[in-house]
């Protein structure tokens, strides 16, 4: 018996002459996405040294709101705010890691052009890019002639998380009245914040991420569904003088 008591007012002893504040530490791993009002169950307020304090530790559970975690935690870490986001700003698996040497663009498009609301986190598209050479008179500056083009331009290219225009999870087709924003697919039902157009984000090198860009700023995008058995011809850039070929 004495040598239990012993064992537990260790941490009062240790503290003695240390000032402390109670904070929440994490008792038992919380998976991402937990809301606010489940968090007791996987937490325990302990008194920590002020010295050993995150500037964001958690105090009090009522300050969170109605936030959920935005990444997992493991046991023995404090609670920290900066790790709780509002539920409709969490991806969950609505994001895929970004493979080693590429980088993310987001694309923002209306719901025609992403395959009617199909698309979500993980699947591979295809990008096709339209855009308008318009040639003129170099003295007058009088447009003399307008050419357009479409082309399959890139293949298979990762979609590393997909969203509503207003930064929000896009919501899953597959349950119409139980929409669950963790799905990461896109929705025909919008959403009332969003303006109705989605963000797109692809992971691609530098230069092809320079070709996107370039498209989107000066010409039109569309996305196709195209998995990894999908077969990839082209029959290079379409123009008028080839479209009924």
């Amino acid at each position: 018996m004495l040598l239990i008591s012993y064992v537990q007012t260790a941490d009062k002893r240790a503290f003695a002459n240390t000032e402390t504040e109670t904070i929440y530490i994490v008792e038992k791993a919380i998976a991402a996405g937990t809301s606010v009002d489940k968090l007791a169950d996987y937490v325990v307020k302990k008194d920590v040294p002020k010295l050993a304090l995150a500037s964001d530790s958690v105090t009090d559970l009522n300050d969170l709101g109605d936030k959920v975690t935005a990444v997992s935690l493991m046991a023995g870490e404090q609670l920290l705010s900066t790790r709780m986001v509002e539920p409709n700003a969490f991806l969950g698996s609505a994001r895929v890691q970004v493979p080693e040497g590429l980088q993310e663009i987001t694309l923002k498009l209306p719901i025609e052009r992403v395959v009617g609301g199909t698309i979500k986190a993980g699947d591979t598209v295809g990008v096709f890019v339209s855009v308008e050479n318009a040639t003129a008179n170099a003295a007058t500056g009088e447009t003399l002639s307008t050419s357009a083009g479409t082309q399959l331009t890139f293949h298979k290219v990762l979609v590393t998380a997909a969203q509503y225009s207003n930064g929000s999870a896009a919501k899953s087709q597959t349950n119409p009245v139980e929409e669950n924003p963790a799905e990461g697919s896109l929705s025909a039902k919008k959403d009332t914040a969003s303006d109705g157009t989605y963000l797109i984000t692809l992971a691609r090198n530098s230069a092809d991420a320079e070709r996107i860009v370039f498209a989107t700023e000066f010409g039109n995008v569309y996305l196709s569904k195209e998995p990894e058995n999908a077969v990839e011809n082209t029959s290079g850039v379409v123009d008028k003088s080839r479209l009924f070929r």
